[in-house]
């Protein structure tokens, strides 16, 4: 019933001008604080990958794509083994941290649910 990218009122807020232009600093503000940029990370490295569907879509990426994923989390350990975040410079960007992951996510899950709705079809035999 649940993805892994869960509920959201992301499509909701946006709509709304007020209520972006009150919720989008607090979120800003978040994001920051949960310090996963500092270390080098995208928000999408964050989902949890033993879930097959997770996983399913990761193997879709493309060559680069899982490279740089992987590069991401070689320099997010370094930076936890050594308890320091990374230079200044090297952090994500907000503009950077865009979501590459979610379209191939959003596609498995499609994909999952239309093959269970097919599996659950009755044949019958004309005569």
């Amino acid at each position: 019933m649940f993805g892994p990218l869960g509920l959201s009122l992301a499509p909701a807020i946006r709509r709304n001008r007020t209520l972006y232009a009150w919720v989008k600093p607090i979120a800003d503000w978040y994001a920051d604080t949960a310090g996963y940029r500092k270390v080098g990370l995208k928000y999408d490295d964050l989902l949890v990958e033993e879930r097959p569907d997770v996983e399913r879509a990761i193997n879709r990426l493309t060559p680069r794509e899982q490279y740089d994923r992987a590069f991401r989390f070689k320099r997010a350990s370094h930076c936890a083994v050594l308890h320091d975040n990374l230079p200044r410079e090297q952090w994500i960007k907000p503009s950077e941290d865009t979501r590459y992951l979610v379209n191939h996510v959003t596609e498995v899950e499609k994909e999952d649910n239309e093959r269970r709705m097919w599996d659950n079809v009755d044949v019958e035999r004309r005569r």
